[in-house]
């Protein structure tokens, strides 16, 4: 089965199972010099050209990424007895989808998303907490404008790897390796 068709494949299952956050993943970016950071983000599209996720492009994995364009996800659904790692090149989505994507999330989200420059130090609680405000009052019965820091990144895989839960850590681990002939499988020792 081709990975991706796989990764959706699974993705529904987890969902259908009811798990809590099925699309939160653990996102590892590295800065220019190689130093690593990893947090939790949710993947929001994935098709046959990659997983995307959305962010301020200010932030830490915002400027990890402008300066050091890879990345690696994992996904783990525990009571499944299923992950999955990602590992690729990260390429910006375009503001086409970027603006479907804003405009489908509820407007307290898009508020915060446009009044938070994340990542940067912040005072006081009670100052994000007033631009918030003031940029509901100031846009009330209107649209909230998508900041032009804010938007997705697509992760094209390069490697996708799917692990299942085996009886004394006899994990089966079955690997795809893109080239430019198209996806390779073979199988990986726990």
């Amino acid at each position: 089965m081709h990975p991706m068709k796989r990764f959706r494949s699974w993705f529904e299952q987890a969902r259908r199972a009811g798990l809590p956050q099925p699309d939160a993943m653990a996102l590892a970016t590295a800065d220019r010099r190689g130093r690593p950071s990893v947090r939790f983000v949710l993947l929001k599209q994935v098709d046959e050209r990659g997983f995307v996720f959305f962010t301020d492009g200010r932030s830490r994995k915002g400027r990890e990424l402008a300066a050091n364009p890879h990345a690696a996800l994992a996904i783990h659904w525990q009571s499944l007895g299923r992950q999955v790692r990602v590992e690729g090149r990260v390429e910006p989505v375009g503001d086409a989808e970027s603006d479907a994507y804003w405009s489908s999330r509820p407007r307290e989200s898009r508020l915060a998303g446009a009044s938070s420059l994340q990542s940067a130090t912040l005072g006081a609680r009670r100052d994000l907490l007033g631009r918030w405000r003031e940029l509901g009052r100031r846009t009330a019965g209107g649209e909230v404008p998508r900041p032009a820091r804010w938007g997705g990144f697509r992760i094209v895989p390069a490697r996708i790897e799917f692990w299942v839960e085996g009886p004394h850590r006899l994990h089966g681990r079955e690997q795809f390796v893109r080239s430019g002939r198209g996806w390779s499988r073979r199988f990986l020792q726990p």
